[in-house]
């Protein structure tokens, strides 16, 4: 609905053009982002389904190892064995700029490059399955942290993508609208005034004609 409160001038019509102008550029703009955003959001999906499914199978069989690994060890001797461990890993985070949004990319180290580290126990009083489990959790740690770092990307996005549908929505169903709206009010003011005024100027052709009729 057009503001009554507007002044209907060429000036202002000029000035609500140009902002039309510059808000259907930004609508283009605004839905573009939108739909690489989404595009860019699709392929994180994938890549979390994909890295769940190795996470969940590798933690299925890690467990399952621990599980029999616990029914050999008596809990004393299991606990005492896993009590001092020898590895350590140090997480770097750092980020990557998609569309504006800054997602984490999160790397780590080991304190040392021997994988048998991550072993903190000698193997003469340990079953093989308390191995095989320490073993497959050291394996599946790297995707447990690519995971969390594509499930915060996907958070991240899914927020990005929320605003900026609401900002093409204020664009495409208010703003512009408004705008069209402003445009045509002005538009139909000015040429009521124009067809007054040359109203005017026929009447006072007419009096003129008439003033200079009767003056013979």
């Amino acid at each position: 609905m057009a503001k009554t409160g507007i002044t209907p001038t060429r000036m202002v019509l000029n000035q609500l053009k140009a902002r039309r102008r510059t808000a259907v550029r930004g609508h283009k703009l605004l839905k573009d982002k939108r739909d690489e955003l989404m595009r860019q959001f699709m392929d994180i999906i994938r890549q979390n389904r994909a890295l769940r499914i190795r996470v969940e199978e590798g933690l299925t069989r890690a467990f399952a190892s621990m599980q029999v690994a616990s029914s050999i060890m008596s809990p004393a001797m299991l606990e005492q064995s896993l009590l001092y461990p020898r590895q350590s890993a140090s997480l770097d985070m750092k980020f990557r700029n998609i569309m504006s949004v800054n997602a984490p990319l999160y790397t780590f180290s080991t304190k040392s490059n021997d994988p048998s580290e991550i072993y903190p126990y000698g193997f003469a009083q340990t079953s093989g399955e308390l191995d095989d489990a320490l073993g497959q959790l050291s394996e599946v740690f790297a995707d447990m942290l690519q995971l969390a770092q594509v499930e915060k990307t996907m958070q991240l996005l899914a927020e990005e993508i929320e605003k900026t549908r609401r900002r093409v929505n204020a664009l495409e169903y208010v703003m512009i609208p408004e705008l069209d709206e402003n445009i045509k009010y002005i538009s139909m003011k000015l040429e009521e005034n124009e067809n007054a005024t040359k109203v005017r100027l026929l009447k006072v052709k007419e009096m003129v004609l008439e003033g200079a009729h009767d003056f013979k």
